[in-house]
């Protein structure tokens, strides 16, 4: 009787052991967004300011759709001060035209975005600046959530 009982105890906790291992063997779907398309614009915001739009197109690449996506962009190699004939931006803090938020984007699916001011130029005299955008101008992906 121990004997069946033993064998029925190693059994049970080899059955125990399989399915746990089982279990943590399913592979995890990732979520991962790229951009694939960007467009920037420099807008006349003032009689001497402008400022520098961004419109373009972000795809889903990865294995589960996706919801909340967050998209901003950043001009790297803008000051944070204001200085007459230059580009500058914040950096740290981002307005609601700073960013654009995608509610769904199933997985293959492509979608466009578009947002306000990530750099300003402001100048003095009324010249427009020139057509050269800011170097270090960045789209960032910053934040999604995957769809259960």
């Amino acid at each position: 009787m121990k004997s069946h009982l033993r064998l029925a105890m190693l059994l049970f906790f080899v059955m125990f052991l399989s399915l746990g291992l089982y279990a943590c063997n399913k592979e995890k779907k990732v979520g991962k967004v790229v951009v694939i398309e960007k467009e920037f614009n420099i807008v006349k915001s003032g009689k001497y300011s402008f400022s520098l739009d961004v419109k373009g197109k972000v795809k889903n690449v990865g294995d589960v759709d996706l919801k909340s996506v967050v998209v901003t962009g950043y001009c790297r190699s803008c000051d944070e001060i204001m200085i007459s004939d230059t580009w500058y931006a914040t950096q740290e803090v981002r307005s609601t035209e700073q960013r654009d938020v995608i509610s769904y984007l199933a997985v293959g699916a492509k979608e466009d975005f578009n947002f306000h001011d990530i750099a300003f130029y402001y100048t003095q005299l009324g010249a427009e600046p020139s057509e050269n955008l800011p170097e270090g101008l960045e789209i960032v992906i910053e934040s999604f959530e995957t769809v259960d």
